[in-house]
């Protein structure tokens, strides 16, 4: 399935050189290209790849106003007028979906040009983009576990403040035979050091790591105030800054209400509040489709894929299935072809013919890498699954740990009533 989809649309108005006027449209920006459709002929008067771009500029002249002149490698130019919501919003987009584009030529589309790509290579990318994403699994994981070690500090601070509860509580129900013993009225300024460790403690839990970080252009609650910022997933909540790293919100974890992603590039995130209004942020990015994964994983029952986001996720789900797409259907069809080729009896040129299409299938390279790959998917499934049984060791006794502090705190409760 082509990966060219359309992320957003605008009225606006394109100026046709030849005769010299204006005509209203709407122009479309994919992942890749962009295109201006006329409203009355419904035909496409300009349509051309966001690489072939060499300039974006803002202008205005007496003869056309708040416009955006898009200038192309053959030197020809196109003017845009009339958008909408306004001209800084539509070029704030346009602009950074090119510059994304840009920055990934060198690694994407030069290799395409330089080598064809093989069945092996393909495999190879499947199984590299595998990785990836089981590394970044690997590392909410970590910082999951980094969250729950600080727990377990604190609530073993916990238990130790409840054992001197439990100490002074027995001193006032069991006094000595002087009921104004020194070691009664010291014992307050016993407890005071408790509060620097408390603090220290405290510390530990704002440590947290960053998941990923992501260019974006933002808008709060209206389109048309839409400018350059970036996204940052921790493991503990959100943050958006602005185009100066200034913070504008942080969303702790509990306080996202809901997420929509509209698109696979365009999302919002919603904060509710009672008796006043909820904060709003639409992002859009050309990396949202590395995020959007890793914001299903961290909140699943509150993120919502919408009508396009969620046909679009359907199509690309079946189309792979049936055409073998993932690493497994993949290497299962090679793997299918090698041992057809071990079980036929043809001719010696039957058997020659079926090597040389193996060898066109994969390389000796490309195997090696397949193999390296692999190891490193094993060695962090196996880390991963450790991981996952500490972790759940640890949410056994993080449970356990409660339990036992919540009985002590009402058994103190009570002894405490019993005193006044």
């Amino acid at each position: 399935m082509s990966k060219d989809i359309c992320i957003h649309t605008w009225p606006c108005s394109y100026y046709l050189e030849l005769e010299k006027r204006w005509v209203p449209g709407r122009l479309s920006l994919t992942s890749l290209s962009l295109k201006f459709m006329a409203n009355k002929t419904e035909e496409i008067l300009v349509s051309f790849p966001l690489s072939s771009i060499i300039e974006i500029k803002k202008e205005a002249s007496h003869f056309f106003f708040s416009s955006i002149t898009i200038l192309e490698k053959n030197h020809i130019k196109h003017w845009f007028s009339s958008l909408q919501p306004n001209r800084n919003v539509v070029f704030n987009i346009i602009e950074h979906f090119w510059r994304e584009l840009l920055l990934s030529q060198p690694e994407t589309t030069v290799p395409a040009l330089t080598s064809p790509m093989t069945k092996g290579k393909e495999l190879t990318g499947l199984m590299a983009s595998s990785q990836r994403r089981l590394e970044d699994t690997a590392k909410v994981l970590h910082h999951q576990g980094e969250q729950f070690d600080n727990i377990m500090k604190g609530l073993d601070k916990i238990e130790s403040d409840l054992d001197v509860a439990d100490r002074l509580l027995t001193e006032l129900e069991s006094p000595s035979w002087w009921p104004f013993s020194s070691k009664l009225w010291k014992t307050p300024s016993e407890i005071k050091p408790r509060d620097g460790t408390s603090i220290s403690s405290s510390e530990a839990f704002g440590k947290e790591g960053v998941v990923i970080k992501i260019p974006a252009v933002i808008s709060q609650r209206t389109e048309s105030h839409a400018k350059p910022g970036k996204l940052t997933i921790f493991v503990s909540g959100l943050e958006i800054h602005d185009s100066n790293s200034l913070l504008m919100h942080r969303f702790e974890r509990e306080d996202v209400d809901d997420i929509k992603v509209h698109t696979p590039y365009e999302i919002s995130i919603r904060q509710r509040f009672i008796g006043k209004p909820d904060i709003v942020f639409r992002l859009i990015s050309a990396k949202m489709p590395e995020v959007i994964p890793i914001l299903e994983m961290q909140f699943s029952k509150k993120i919502e894929l919408l009508e396009d986001a969620l046909m679009l996720k359907r199509t690309r789900t079946s189309s792979s299935a049936e055409k073998g797409c993932s690493p497994w259907h993949a290497a299962s069809g090679l793997m299918d072809r090698v041992l057809h080729q071990e079980s036929s009896s043809g001719s010696e040129e039957g058997r020659q013919a079926q090597v040389q299409m193996n060898a066109q299938l994969i390389s000796e390279e490309d195997t090696q890498e397949l193999r390296q790959i692999l190891r490193t998917l094993k060695s962090l499934a196996l880390d991963t699954e450790t991981e996952l049984e500490r972790q759940d060791e640890a949410l056994d006794g993080i449970t356990s740990s409660v339990d036992r502090a919540a009985l002590t705190v009402d058994k103190h409760n009570r002894r405490i009533k019993k005193l006044t």
